[in-house]
């Protein structure tokens, strides 16, 4: 697959997530007298990746996440050369995503953007009021964990074409655990999207969930190629293709 489908896929894939994801957030999870609440919201995310690797992933890998590509070359599974084309595509794909959520919620009275956006926050900002030593920890770990699991639901032990359902069960885990701490990243590209339309605060605070959710997937990635030993990659997919070697 040449690298221009693979760049719109992982555009689509990321934007998916954040409208998804995101958009459960802000506009159904305290929705008078029925909402869906942080397991909908936990949920939402899961079946954003799970749906986005089964459509997309087979074309670019279905990373739709930064810390997620760094993760994969990191554990051997993808070229360093096409990190940065896919961190654009990311990007671009969850601002997308996060500009027509923002249409969307700015159509019902009473909207305030400055409310968060579903941005992700430390300290005053974060939704359980945790300290900035909390959330490092918890996005870091958290991303981690998504790691190794992503790694392993896509080596060449597992049967194919399961992949994209643990991952995404993963992604919904992560969420249940740590929405209260961040209002979960693991992913700066979707803490990115709401900040820029949030501002202030939001973008202040963006830097941890960049260097955080990065630091532990590269930890992530090199910890479970030394776990498992092998050098054998899905040409970094999440979507459960034939394994072949990494470049």
């Amino acid at each position: 697959m040449d690298m221009g489908r693979k760049i719109a896929a992982e555009f689509l894939g990321t934007f998916w997530l954040v409208l998804g994801g995101c958009g459960s957030a802000v506009l159904a999870a305290a929705f008078p007298h029925v909402g869906i609440g942080f397991l909908g919201v936990a949920l939402a995310f899961g079946l954003t990746v799970l749906t986005g690797c089964y459509a997309l992933g087979w074309i670019s890998g279905g990373h739709f996440n930064p810390a997620v590509t760094l993760g994969l070359w990191a554990g051997g599974r993808f070229p360093l050369k096409d990190v940065a084309p896919y961190w654009a595509a990311q990007v671009l794909g969850a601002i997308s995503g996060a500009g027509i959520l923002y249409i969307i919620a700015s159509g019902a009275s009473g909207f305030d953007p400055a409310a968060g956006l579903a941005s992700n926050g430390f300290g005053e900002h974060s939704p359980g009021g945790y300290s900035l030593a909390a959330c490092i920890v918890s996005e870091t770990v958290m991303t981690f964990m998504f790691v190794i699991v992503i790694l392993a639901a896509t080596g060449k032990h597992t049967p194919a074409g399961f992949a994209p359902i643990g991952i995404g069960l993963t992604l919904t885990l992560i969420h249940l655990i740590s929405i209260p701490v961040t209002n979960t990243s693991v992913n700066p590209a979707r803490s990115t999207g709401p900040a820029l339309f949030v501002g202030g605060w939001a973008l202040e605070q963006l830097w941890l969930f960049w260097l955080a959710p990065l630091v532990g997937a590269i930890v992530g990635g090199f910890f479970y190629r030394w776990l498992a030993e092998e050098g054998f990659s899905l040409a970094g997919s999440t979507a459960g293709q034939t394994p072949q070697k990494a470049s």
